[in-house]
């Protein structure tokens, strides 16, 4: 291991800037063809291009687009295009080159020692900061400040190079210093960014001495912020010279994948028998609500919903599986229900929904959910019957719909055990045949149970039966008949159609 500066200088260590470095690096990964970012998905022919363009044309960056798009996380990657370990001067505050010294404390020690001027490696880990951006953020935070400790201790005057203290930008030289929601930082803060996004160097209180620094600046920004909370002031925005918009997954498949990765699903030694049907449903809501007239959609709708959502069902369905003593951890359409609370406070509603509540709007979203994932699988409940002379389409749902219109009434809860739940689905008729669609059988109890209930719930949200949800549990009955009949249970008006 290199421990000198004579050392460094005889090993042909080449030199260069952090932005040589991560274009070396990228340039690299790109004739390889391995992945730039991990776990980053659906922005590899959007978002990804982008950023190389932007490193190896030298730029720093702003990455623009609503909450949960994956900014903050992106940001920090980039420290794996960063080379494993770089030398720097022993004991340097600022990462000072061996070879390009900036700060005094590392120009007075290579002037004293010369080739005995003891380096030390940093890995790339420590060479990234970052800042959230909130009001309170100061210049000292960022840039520095004269430290008055270190002048007594030194026995400096508050004029002399060596009494600075150093802020965040200038401790990570030669690394990358990231700024989230930069609209939040004051104008006044912003101003002191100038010079070092154009000329790359930072002046403290009035010094006249300037310290080049090289670092890549990158910052995040919500475009809702731009209004409601504050602005990136013009000059600085023309200073940053790549804007990349990032955006929500384009596709349920997309969206799927990253909550499948992100949550945690397989959390105990009880195995999770997840069916795609409800990971379906869930990954719907989102994309529902980034759709709904009752949600605000300056605000987004934020990838961690359906994280959030997800894992809530799964543990409500853990809950059952731990208080029944049963050996499967399996998720039931009840379960979404229960994991309400992964919804509401994940959506920003605009006045109709504040009208109409969270909660009314956060089941409508299921409802909706359920009734387009229903019809990925099996023919619409509400296709239109052939015409005279045509042939007639047999309805799959008639036996179902004919059993509850003949009175009977079906009582089912998320506290039920496998066998109580999968007994009471299989006394109506019809209702097993339609679930073997999804490929399972009849003992396949745990899924077909929770098929069986998907089929139930679609019915519901196709207006082919009623449903009122209540504290004991779910009942399903007569659609026609529960409109004469005043209900004795507690009814969601969103959940009764009719």
């Amino acid at each position: 291991m290199i421990t000198t500066l004579g050392e460094l200088r005889a090993s042909g260590y080449a030199d260069g800037t952090i932005k040589d470095e991560l274009r070396r690096n990228v340039i690299a990964r790109l004739r390889a063809k391995e992945p730039i970012f991990k776990g980053i998905v659906g922005f590899d022919d959007s978002v990804i291009p982008q950023i190389v363009n932007a490193i190896l044309a030298g730029h720093d960056m702003l990455l623009l687009g609503l909450r949960g798009q994956a900014k903050t996380r992106i940001a920090r990657q980039l420290t794996s295009l960063l080379d494993e370990q770089i030398p720097v001067i022993k004991g340097s505050e600022v990462n000072d080159h061996p070879f390009h010294p900036v700060s005094y404390q590392a120009t007075q020690l290579v002037a004293e020692m010369g080739d005995n001027t003891p380096i030390e490696w940093v890995g790339r880990d420590e060479r990234y900061g970052e800042k959230l951006a909130t009001p309170d953020v100061s210049v000292a935070d960022l840039i520095g400040d004269i430290d008055p400790i270190k002048a007594a201790t030194q026995r400096l005057h508050y004029a002399h190079e060596g009494a600075i203290h150093f802020g965040l930008v200038p401790r990570t030289n030669r690394g990358i210093v990231v700024i989230n929601e930069l609209p939040d930082l004051q104008p006044r803060i912003q101003v002191a960014l100038f010079n070092i996004l154009q000329e790359r160097d930072i002046q403290i209180r009035g010094f006249n001495v300037r310290i080049p620094l090289d670092i890549l600046m990158v910052f995040t920004a919500n475009p809702e912020d731009y209004t409601n909370r504050g602005a990136i002031i013009t000059p600085l925005k023309d200073r940053i010279q790549s804007q990349i918009l990032t955006h929500y997954p384009a596709t349920i498949e997309e969206g799927m994948a990253i909550t499948r990765q992100e949550s945690w699903i397989h959390r105990s030694s009880m195995p999770v028998l997840l069916p795609t049907f409800l990971e379906q449903i869930v990954e719907s809501i989102a994309f529902l609500a980034r759709a709904s007239e009752f949600v605000d959609q300056s605000s987004g709708v934020s990838a961690r919903l359906t994280i959030s959502t997800l894992e809530n069902m799964i543990s409500n369905a853990e809950r059952r599986a731990i208080v029944n003593n049963e050996d499967n951890v399996v998720p039931r359409i009840s379960d979404i229900t229960q994991a309400i609370t992964g919804i509401t406070g994940k959506v920003e509603l605009v006045f109709e929904g504040e009208q109409e509540g969270p909660q009314k709007v956060a089941r409508a979203l299921i409802g909706k959910a359920v009734r387009e994932v229903f019809r990925l699988y099996l023919p619409d409940p509400n296709i239109r019957r052939a015409r005279k002379g045509q042939t007639q389409i047999e309805d799959p749902y008639a036996p179902i719909v004919r059993w509850f219109e003949q009175g009977n009434v079906l009582s089912i809860s998320d506290k039920m055990p496998l066998s109580e739940f999968y007994a009471a689905l299989m006394h109506v008729p019809g209702l097993a045949q339609v679930a073997s669609a999804f490929g399972y059988n009849v003992n396949d109890r745990e899924q077909m149970a929770t098929a069986m209930e998907f089929i139930l719930d679609a019915l519901h949200q196709h207006s082919k039966i009623a449903k009122a949800d209540s504290s004991a549990g779910t009942t399903y009955k007569d659609l026609v008949g529960s409109i004469f009949t005043p209900p004795s249970f507690d009814m969601d008006d969103d959940d009764m159609r009719n």
